[in-house]
């Protein structure tokens, strides 16, 4: 067995949609970055690259390659997870947490992790989500952006 770790922020931005775990979520503001900034999916990636010792997002998805530009983050994700695949081990668990002051994640939760077990091909059951704020402190507290963290434990399949 393996375990890893990701983390991921990024800073809200206007006329952009926002995107947690592959799901468009209704709010005025979207996440500034390469991809579509999706800061659940990026630290799943990372955590799941970490834990079969591949580096990072940010080695094998730069957002200096014109190919990556906008793409839909479930798209890196399902190539980190036939990385994970192509060395042979499965995912036994995620577990996650979304850190910001809004959107509120609870309404969506089900849907978010449906659509990680969905890109995935494991069971609804082997992801947990969970949302927390940081109390108004700092700059996710002063509703400036959004992060993400991550474990993952994997096993040979």
């Amino acid at each position: 067995m393996r375990i890893g770790n990701g983390f991921d922020v990024h800073k809200f931005t206007k006329n952009r949609e926002l995107f947690l775990g592959g799901i468009k979520i209704p709010y005025e503001l979207g996440l500034e970055g390469h991809s579509d900034a999706d800061v659940l999916l990026h630290a799943i990636c990372d955590a799941i690259l970490g834990a079969i010792g591949l580096g990072d997002i940010g080695l094998h998805f730069p957002d200096n390659d014109l190919s990556y530009k906008n793409i839909a983050s479930k798209e890196l994700l399902k190539k980190t997870n036939k990385m994970l695949k192509d060395k042979s081990y499965k995912i036994c668990n995620i577990d996650a947490t979304i850190i910001a002051e809004k959107p509120k994640i609870s309404p969506y939760r089900d849907k978010i992790k449906q659509n990680i077990a969905n890109i995935l091909n494991i069971d609804f059951e082997k992801i947990n989500i969970k949302a927390t704020t940081t109390e108004q402190l700092g700059f996710i507290g002063r509703k400036q952006g959004i992060a993400a963290m991550c474990v993952v434990l994997i096993d040979n399949i």
